[in-house]
């Protein structure tokens, strides 16, 4: 078994979505709880201990969507306390946070997706099926760090030839205004010179031909069949409504039976499956580094 950036495209996307997609349907805490520690954990593994903004972002997004719904829905029938004369409930509380659990988990999951599936991992998957889609989504993931870098490197020089001042409100919105043009009119031209470039090199003028260096392997079999499993004992739970949770009007808990247990076995595999697959590339790494 191969980590996920060892592994075929095809396999790497069918895990992650199959992660994702259950816990974007599903409002089972312990499912949510799964998901969301199983997406953290694989992005730490990938990126370290680094990008402490995002998760701080994460946190406050979490925070605010929680906090949310029992402002807004009044919902259920255990009141905490009474605001602005509007109960706040526990129910709304309890739904606000699966949420929010289900969205950040939904947005881990897909963060990792798109640092996994490159270019020419994204070609691979889509290329045989529709090549004019699988370009478009190549250029729009590439677009976007391209463009977070160029902006970055606008405002550096506007900053330097005293432009962007950021004393006030007003001078602070006009030199974002700017830096906004500026990189407005970048973009356009960069795409007029992206048209020119694939023209000259006759993109569009007969069939495509397509070569990968992605191959299927032992590991990727393997790494399938342990999502499929996985993927199908926890819709199989869902299926029988063994998962099902119940907030409003009273909150009503799915009972703890034996087919319950084996979709939270089953969703909790495939939630750290990606975890232990990269983690386990990084063990043998750090194994043979140790031989040398």
């Amino acid at each position: 078994m191969y980590s996920l950036s060892e592994c075929n495209p095809a396999v790497a996307a069918v895990c992650l979505l199959s992660a994702a997609g259950i816990a974007m349907f599903c409002m089972n805490p312990v499912i949510l709880a799964l998901s969301l520690a199983g997406a953290v954990c694989f992005f730490l593994v990938r990126n370290g201990a680094g990008g402490g903004k995002s998760h701080l972002f994460f946190c406050l997004l979490f925070a605010v969507l929680a906090l949310v719904n029992p402002l807004v829905s009044h919902n259920g029938v255990t009141v905490l306390f009474v605001l602005n004369h509007r109960p706040v409930t526990l129910e709304a509380l309890l739904y606000g946070m699966a949420a929010a659990a289900a969205v950040v988990s939904a947005l881990y999951w897909f963060r990792s997706f798109s640092q996994l599936m490159t270019g020419d991992r994204l070609l691979y998957l889509f290329g045989r099926l529709s090549p004019r889609l699988a370009l478009v989504l190549s250029m729009a993931f590439r677009f976007v760090p391209l463009f977070s870098r160029q902006a970055k490197k606008i405002r550096q020089a506007q900053r330097a030839l005293g432009r962007l001042r950021e004393g006030n409100i007003a001078e602070t919105f006009r030199g974002n205004v700017r830096v906004f043009s500026i990189l407005l009119t970048w973009a356009l031209e960069n795409g007029i010179v992206t048209a020119d470039s694939m023209a000259a090199r006759g993109y569009g003028v007969g069939r495509r031909t397509q070569f990968s260096v992605f191959r299927f392997r032992r590991g990727d079999a393997v790494l399938l069949a342990l999502t499929l499993l996985f993927f199908g004992g926890a819709c199989v739970s869902l299926a029988c409504g063994a998962l099902d949770m119940v907030y409003y009007p009273a909150l009503v808990f799915p009972e703890c039976t034996p087919l319950a247990l084996a979709g939270y076995l089953c969703y909790g595999l495939l939630a750290f499956l990606p975890s232990l697959a990269q983690g386990w590339e990084v063990l043998r790494w750090s194994c043979l580094r140790s031989r040398i």
